[in-house]
């Protein structure tokens, strides 16, 4: 679906792009960086100084390959994209961060720049002490409810390396014990990622690739902004009550 409606003619496209509260840097089509929002510029106050920049500033005009260790490798991506690229990179060892990459393309389909976007940048020893709270909650327990049915609390933090080992095991578990349906309780995450909708989709659509269906449950307000709307259609319900009873329904057909 393309965007709709009209710019109001007093709202700048910039302006807008400044007030989202997120890292954004636009850089053309030959990744020069052109453009950054105040939220980048606050960001890369820390870090310009490690490529030997003293402020965000001395970066418009610089092309995005100092900040790799293989430019080749880079502009290759770069040259291949044709939708959004996510991954996830250490930056001079000091910084951890997801980088999210989007073309910028014409009516003709040409690129004509990049939308880069840091997203929930930390630092190393910071990760490393996530990393090691998160060994304690990875052990998820799958819970066989009902029939050909399991269900998967999620507790504490919810990223992007949980999420992977969660699919690995549950992908696992289904294939071994012919589940049907996975509910999923997400009531008790305390802290998720702002691509949690992503995350998720990959989880649901996963299941949905080797024929188990996924429900979510305990979606709070909070993260019901996170998550706006599931392109995958996957079915949510407030309660695990309801939700294992839309499944009961289900297999009485």
């Amino acid at each position: 679906m393309t965007a709709i409606g009209t710019i109001p003619g007093n709202i700048s496209l910039l302006n807008a792009l400044d007030y989202i509260g997120e890292t954004i840097v636009i850089a053309d089509d030959s990744y020069t960086i052109r453009w950054m929002n105040t939220e980048a510029c606050k960001l890369l106050l820390d870090i310009a100084p490690l490529f030997g920049f003293k402020d965000c500033g001395e970066l418009i005009g610089k092309s995005m390959d100092i900040f790799h260790e293989d430019p080749a490798r880079q502009k290759e991506i770069m040259e291949n994209l044709t939708e959004v690229h996510r991954a996830r990179i250490t930056i001079r060892n000091e910084f951890v961060t997801d980088i999210v990459i989007t073309p910028i393309q014409n009516e003709e389909g040409i690129i004509d720049g990049y939308i880069v976007m840091l997203m929930d940048v930390t630092t190393q020893a910071e990760e490393q002490k996530r990393s090691e709270k998160l060994i304690e909650e990875l052990s998820i327990p799958i819970l066989h409810i009902w029939e050909r049915t399991i269900a998967l609390p999620l507790i504490g933090e919810f990223d992007r390396e949980r999420s992977d080992q969660l699919i690995a095991t549950v992908l696992t578990e289904c294939a071994d014990k012919g589940v049907e349906y996975v509910l999923v309780d997400l009531s008790g995450l305390t802290e998720f990622e702002s691509q949690i909708r992503y995350q998720i989709e990959m989880l649901t659509d996963s299941l949905t690739l080797i024929g188990t269906t996924c429900i979510l449950v305990g979606i709070g307000p909070e993260l019901a902004m996170s998550i706006v709307k599931l392109e995958s259609g996957t079915p949510t319900f407030n309660s695990a009550h309801d939700g294992l009873q839309y499944i009961m329904n289900l297999q009485a057909k």
